[in-house]
């Protein structure tokens, strides 16, 4: 596969359409050394962008919790999506919109003079974790933390706060795992380098509360079929000592969509009926 910098097609930068290989920035870019930046994942079923205006309306709040304001309303964002999903003759791709404070006359800390910039990129992209999307992904448990929401907005989709998540992932591809879970600050599980987390237990499902990490549409979207399915759900604290009695385990996010865990360090899980069950469902919901 070539290099996502060496590829056909069209990216939308700043109200227009670019090149794909010419789509680049300066390299005293804010974002590139202050990581000024916002983004969304989405993925298109179809045609239709699953949940595209929740997520465009996220990247607007995300910046705001940055201090910046994307320069594009939820419509205008809406209609570059769109637009470039067109030019590329794409209808079942993911979506990568990204907001990030431009070069321009600061280059310190801060930036309020600097321009606020926009890009859309489409492109094909798989099942997120490969084979595990069927057998179970491994997990490796990673040694940093999920950090209090007083330190970071851990709300916003904030480019910055995936540095230890790129980190604890390289550490577990060295492990052969296919990602890593966090804990969070407290000592509480939080969830994947890139994905929320469940648990089932009992017929009854269980997943971190999302107070210092990001809440997932993708989670909010699980937790209501289940629901739907009259299955009682735990939003709480899970303390690490539970691990050992949870019977199955899956991840979600727009990327992994719905996808079955066998491992967590030295814990097993069944890739059972209610896991295949819930992402079947999912499945079919995205594409209703």
């Amino acid at each position: 596969m070539t290099g996502y910098d060496d590829r056909d097609g069209v990216i939308w930068m700043d109200g227009k359409l670019v090149p794909w290989r010419d789509a680049n920035v300066h390299i005293l870019t804010h974002a590139l050394h202050y990581a000024s930046a916002v983004f969304e994942g989405e993925r298109a079923y179809g045609g239709k962008i699953f949940k595209s205006r929740e997520h465009s309306e996220r990247l607007r709040r995300s910046a705001n919790m940055l201090d910046f304001e994307i320069p594009y309303t939820v419509d205008q964002i809406e209609d570059a999506k769109a637009e470039v999903m067109k030019a590329n003759g794409m209808t079942d791709c993911y979506v990568r919109p990204l907001a990030w404070r431009g070069s321009g006359p600061d280059m310190g800390v801060a930036s309020e003079q600097n321009p606020v910039r926009m890009a859309v990129a489409v492109w094909e992209w798989g099942a997120y974790y490969g084979a595990a999307k069927m057998k179970g992904a491994k997990l490796d448990i990673s040694k940093w933390k999920r950090p209090s929401p007083e330190t970071v907005p851990s709300q916003a989709k904030a480019s910055g706060l995936y540095m230890i998540c790129t980190m604890s992932k390289h550490a577990a591809h060295a492990k052969g795992c296919t990602d890593a879970m966090m804990f969070d600050y407290r000592g509480y599980v939080a969830e994947a380098t890139g994905a929320n987390i469940f648990f089932v237990k009992d017929g009854e499902v269980h997943t971190p509360k999302a107070d210092c990490f990001l809440n997932g549409l993708t989670r909010q979207t699980v937790i209501e079929l289940l629901h739907d399915k009259q299955i009682k759900v735990h939003e709480r604290h899970i303390e690490a000592s539970e691990l050992e009695g949870f019977e199955q385990c899956w991840l979600t996010g727009t990327a992994a969509e719905v996808t079955p865990v066998a491992e967590i360090g030295d814990y097993n899980f069944e890739v059972g009926a209610l896991t295949h069950d819930i992402a079947e469902t999912y499945e079919k919901h995205v594409r209703a």
